[in-house]
């Protein structure tokens, strides 16, 4: 079972907003309203992410990619603009190597898919140490929110609200997550091999200053995909959605009313 919103009509262009870690789609807030106004609009929780139900079985990008796709059918959802940041980024990828005529466009940033991965020191933490894995588990949700929060924010400052529901989402959960980043190796190594074969436009979207995943990847990955383009926002952390919300709601708008077709 997965958390979703829907806001538009079948008439406008349909945006997907799939959520990041450690938040859910509580994280598009800022933006909602003027997306909503513009796109026929889902903001979807991946599973065993944000407050979607699910488990280790669900802790590959693969997995997360063949689950998105029932997610598209389910809706009824026609040639959709995937934006996806953080483990998001990871979903739509590998749904897109497996769907590729399913999409209109990827709009992916802030996240992993390409191999090697050039991690800040707390991501290659997660990954390699078995034991960095279990402080996080035994530190629990909260923990797990704050830190990242320090990390991936310069000009954002999530507000109550928005706290409480990212640590209630991940509440007992923290086991499974671990898991996502110890397949992480094996994950890439899925998905980086078919990146050349993604023939639908792609923006990719980074903050310079990301201390988790490194704007590098950003170029990395546009030089391998056939149609892309990259934007990276300066005085900007990890969570870049929020972090430059305004210029980020701009970007996305620009791209879907017609900037896509040009790439």
């Amino acid at each position: 079972v997965y958390k979703r919103q829907h806001q538009g009509s079948a008439e406008k262009p349909t945006v997907i907003l799939l959520n990041p870690l450690p938040q859910s789609i509580l994280a598009f807030a800022p933006i909602w309203n003027r997306l909503a106004s513009r796109f026929n609009l889902y903001a979807y929780d991946l599973p065993g992410f944000g407050r979607s139900e699910g488990g280790e079985e669900f802790m590959t990008f693969e997995a997360q990619g063949r689950f998105l796709r029932d997610f598209i059918s389910e809706f009824g959802i026609e040639k959709p603009h995937l934006v996806g940041p953080d483990v998001g980024m990871a979903a739509a990828l590998a749904y897109v190597t497996h769907f590729p005529s399913d999409v209109a466009s990827l709009v992916i940033g802030d996240g992993p898919g390409i191999a090697p991965s050039q991690n800040g020191s707390v991501i290659n933490k997660m990954v390699d140490s078995g034991f960095w894995r279990l402080i996080f588990k035994i530190a629990g949700a909260g923990t797990f929110v704050h830190a990242a929060n320090e990390l991936g924010y310069l000009n954002y400052v999530p507000n109550e609200e928005e706290i409480s529901d990212y640590i209630y989402s991940y509440s007992g959960r923290i086991g499974p997550i671990t898991t996502w980043f110890e397949k992480y190796p094996e994950s890439l190594r899925y998905v980086d091999p078919k990146l050349a074969e993604i023939d639908k436009p792609v923006l990719i979207f980074w903050g310079a200053q990301d201390k988790l995943l490194l704007a590098e990847n950003a170029e990395r990955l546009k030089e391998r995909l056939q149609r892309s383009k990259a934007h990276i926002f300066e005085r900007c952390g990890h969570f870049s959605y929020q972090d430059q919300h305004e210029k980020f709601g701009d970007l996305i708008t620009e791209w879907v009313e017609g900037g896509y077709r040009l790439i």
